[in-house]
C-alpha cells in the first residue's frame, strides 16, 4: 500500500512527477473549472438577492450584450463595435511593438558585438529604460497630440528598451569564435554581424517580443482609457461609467484571449522556423 501510495504521489507531486495525458488535462482545465464555477455561483447569488445587480452579470446578460456589439453596428458611427475596437487597438498594438522589436534588435544586436557602439548607446539606453513609461504618457499627448502617434510611440517606448537590453544580453553570451571563424574566411565585419550572429539571435528576439506583449498591452490601454474615442481600452473605461459590467468583463476576455492567442502564435512560430532554440 505504501508503494502504491508513493506511486501515485509521484505521478502529481515532486520534482521528477510525470503526469499521464488525462491528468495533465485535468490539472490543466481546474483553475479555470474553480474560477468559472467561482464567478456562477456568486453571481447567482447576488443576482438572487437583487435581479437589478450589475457588479456580477448573468452569462446570458453578457451573452446578449456581446452579440449586440458585435452584430449590431452602431447607430452613430455604423461600425460594428467589437471589430471596429479589436482592429483600432491592434492596429496600434502591432505598429508599436514591431517598431520596436526591429530597434531592439538592431541597437542590443550591435551594442554586443562592436566596443565602440556599447560605450556611446549602454548607459543612454539603461538611462532611459529606467523612466516609467506611463509618466511621460502626458508629454506625448503634448508633443504629438492624441491621435495616434502619441499612443504607438508609448508601446515603443515602453517595449524597446526591455527588448533592446535582452538581444544585447543574448549576443554577449554568443561565442566569439564564431565571428573569429567567420572572419578567417573573408567575411566581412557586417557579414559576421548580420549573416552568422543576427540568424541565431532572432528566436530570443521573437521571445522576448512574446513577454514584451503583456506590458504592450498595458499602455496601449492606458493611452486608449486617457485619450480615444475609438479601441478596446476606450470602451472598457468608458462603460466603467455606466457600471455597464456586462460589456466590460467580456471585453476583458477579448483581449485576454487575443493576447493568449498572439502568445501562443509566437510561441509556435519559434518552434517551427527554428526547432534548434532551446535544446
Amino acid at each position: 500500500m505504501f508503494c502504491a501510495g508513493a506511486m501515485r504521489t509521484h505521478k502529481l507531486l515532486g520534482l521528477h512527477a510525470e503526469p499521464g495525458p488525462l491528468l495533465n488535462w485535468v490539472l490543466t482545465l481546474l483553475p479555470f473549472v474553480l474560477l468559472v464555477a467561482t464567478y456562477l455561483v456568486a453571481s447567482h447569488k447576488m443576482l438572487e438577492e437583487n435581479p437589478r445587480a450589475k457588479l456580477l452579470p448573468s452569462v446570458q446578460t453578457m451573452g446578449e450584450t456581446m452579440k449586440r456589439l458585435a452584430t449590431e453596428p452602431d447607430k452613430r458611427t455604423g461600425h460594428y463595435t467589437l471589430l471596429h475596437d479589436t482592429t483600432v487597438s491592434l492596429k496600434r498594438l502591432l505598429t508599436g511593438i514591431l517598431l520596436a522589436a526591429v530597434t531592439g534588435l538592431l541597437l542590443g544586436l550591435n551594442m554586443g558585438l562592436f566596443p565602440g557602439f556599447r560605450t556611446m548607446f549602454l548607459p543612454f539606453v539603461t538611462f532611459l529604460s529606467i523612466i516609467p513609461p506611463l509618466a511621460i504618457l502626458p508629454m506625448l499627448f503634448i508633443v504629438f497630440g492624441v491621435d495616434e502617434v502619441a499612443k504607438i510611440t508609448l508601446i515603443f517606448i515602453g517595449s524597446v528598451f526591455v527588448i533592446t537590453r535582452d538581444i544585447y544580453l543574448a549576443t554577449m553570451a554568443m561565442p566569439k569564435e564564431q565571428i573569429t571563424k567567420a572572419l578567417s574566411m573573408g567575411v566581412s565585419q557586417l557579414g559576421a554581424v548580420y549573416r552568422v550572429i543576427m540568424p541565431q539571435i532572432l528566436p530570443r528576439l521573437l521571445n522576448t517580443t512574446r513577454l514584451t506583449l503583456g506590458a504592450a498591452w498595458l499602455f496601449l490601454i492606458a493611452a486608449e482609457a486617457i485619450a480615444s474615442t475609438e479601441g478596446l481600452g476606450y470602451r472598457v473605461y468608458l462603460m466603467r461609467r455606466y457600471m455597464a459590467m456586462d460589456a466590460i468583463i467580456p471585453y476583458v476576455c477579448w483581449i485576454t484571449l487575443i493576447g493568449y492567442c498572439m502568445d501562443l502564435t509566437l510561441r509556435k512560430l519559434v518552434s517551427w522556423l527554428y526547432p534548434w532554440y532551446g535544446k
